[in-house]
């Protein structure tokens, strides 16, 4: 098994493999001898959560549930090959993920359109289409069981617009996705984790971000299970720092002068200085080029959805407001 590591309640992690190890984490919980699967990481990983099943005793026709938090290729590139394996499963999906799960077409091109088409291929492979009467349309509210365990549906905006999370009632916590921000085991100071924001490219909207943080944090979860990486406690601390790190980002993209390339380096420069600031605020114990040089790709992406968010407020405005 690939670094399948247990937590209370039931609750897995499989370590998807997707870019290194610690990257992307994949939720498997079992219940009852029956189980669900939280994203799938990519085509790659697949193996590995058949493994992990196969350890805990779980038969691919005993997994009732594969749930994805959204549609990026990370959470959920490997889900059709592992449909394909699980004959009894269901997809949940947000409602506007399901034409991409059923015609992953326009989702591989805009995933090429981020990465360049060699390395997304490299990264995720070919996209397998999920049969459309496989899958289940997520949405606000909605409940569904495992073997009598209890989960809800949250709709979840801010990084994407298709986001949900899962709160499970049991372990009284989230499966967060990326609306809870990232958390790496490698930063962590004697058991403190800390968080930082995702703002990747195509639909990161603070204000919708900002709302859906603090409509999990009502709940009082014990704990958010972060595909990246996975199970963080002391959640008013990290929401704290999540809605202050926000708010960080977008001042820098909204300072930043110009437009296309200039204006790219110039927000990355300055997500760069946050990491450093963060760095000394947090006691980080990796050397100051360690730390940006695992945050490269979030930082990448992240000054790419900051300026893409930049040009949707320009977009809105009249044509007067805009200078």
């Amino acid at each position: 098994m690939h670094d399948l590591c247990a937590h209370p309640d039931g609750i897995y992690t499989v370590d998807s493999g997707y870019g290194r190890p610690l990257l992307a984490a994949i939720h498997i919980i079992v219940h009852r001898g029956r189980a669900a699967v939280v994203d799938t990481g990519c085509n790659a990983s697949v193996p590995r959560v058949l493994a992990a099943l196969a350890g805990l005793g779980v038969a691919p026709d005993a997994v009732e549930w594969v749930m994805l938090t959204h549609v990026h290729l990370d959470h959920a590139g490997g889900a059709g090959s592992l449909m394909c394996a699980l004959p009894r499963a269901r997809l949940l999906v947000h409602p506007r993920g399901v034409p991409h799960m059923v015609d992953p077409t326009r989702l591989w091109q805009g995933t090429a359109a981020v990465y360049g088409a060699e390395r997304a291929f490299s990264l995720y492979g070919r996209l397998v289409p999920v049969e459309e009467a496989r899958i289940v349309a997520a949405v606000e509210g909605q409940a569904l069981e495992l073997a009598g365990r209890v989960f809800e549906v949250l709709e979840t905006p801010g990084h994407a617009r298709h986001h949900i999370a899962i709160w499970d009632a049991q372990a009284h916590s989230f499966f967060a996705g990326d609306t809870f921000g990232l958390s790496y085991r490698e930063l962590d100071v004697d058991g403190r984790a800390f968080i930082f924001p995702s703002t990747t490219p195509t639909q990161f909207d603070p204000n919708a971000l900002h709302a859906s943080v603090n409509r999990m944090l009502s709940r009082s979860p014990q704990a958010m299970f972060l595909t990246h990486y996975s199970r963080v406690t002391d959640i008013p601390r990290l929401a704290d720092d999540l809605h202050r790190l926000i708010d960080t980002q977008v001042a820098v993209a909204r300072a930043a002068r110009g437009d296309g390339v200039a204006r790219h380096v110039e927000i990355l420069a300055g997500l760069e200085q946050i990491v450093r600031e963060e760095s000394e605020r947090q006691g980080w114990l990796l050397a100051e080029d360690a730390v940006l040089e695992l945050l490269r790709d979030d930082l990448e992406l992240n000054a790419q959805g900051l300026g893409v968010w930049l040009d949707s407020q320009k977009a809105r405005l009249p044509a007067a407001e805009i200078v």
